[in-house]
């Protein structure tokens, strides 16, 4: 079971995400039918560490594995999507492919899953400010390359 409970009127929410960076790109998840680009990775379940969740989230909808190199940053965000309020707590993990030839790809990778309306996407660090990535913290955090930190995003004020 998700990590993703109603309190009130918020959905409170853990995820775990990881940091791909390859020649200046760093590796997105897009739902073709949305305007903005998010973090790989998806929600912890109940009784899984966060560093387990983001190796499981990426090997069932890329079939990829990854090592963890680091940790990147611990992000509360709070935001609205589809009418409602979330209260999230993310963690962000630096990451590499394992396999040799998957450090290699530069193109669109497809979800595995059967969602064909999912896609990875690689965008450059140097232009991520022309890109709905959100939280929007990690705009930061990709511009500065200084880690670990703690930030707060709040779409809600």
């Amino acid at each position: 079971m998700d990590l993703t409970i109603d309190v009130e009127d918020y959905k409170l929410n853990v995820r775990a995400s990881a940091i791909i960076i390859h020649n200046g790109k760093f590796l997105t998840h897009r739902n073709v039918n949305s305007d903005h680009y998010a973090l790989i990775g998806g929600r912890v379940k109940i009784g899984e560490d966060s560093a387990t969740t983001v190796k499981r989230e990426i090997l069932e909808e890329m079939g990829k594995e990854i090592e963890l190199t680091g940790y990147i940053s611990t992000i509360e965000n709070f935001f609205k999507l589809k009418g409602n309020k979330y209260h999230e707590i993310m963690f962000v993990h630096k990451a590499e492919f394992v396999d040799e030839e998957d450090r290699k790809i530069e193109d669109t990778i497809k979800n595995i899953e059967g969602h064909d309306y999912l896609q990875y996407e690689w965008i450059e660090i140097n232009n991520v400010d022309d890109y709905n990535v959100v939280p929007k913290e990690i705009k930061g955090i990709l511009k500065e390359m200084k880690f670990p930190v703690h930030k707060i995003n709040n779409d809600l004020k």
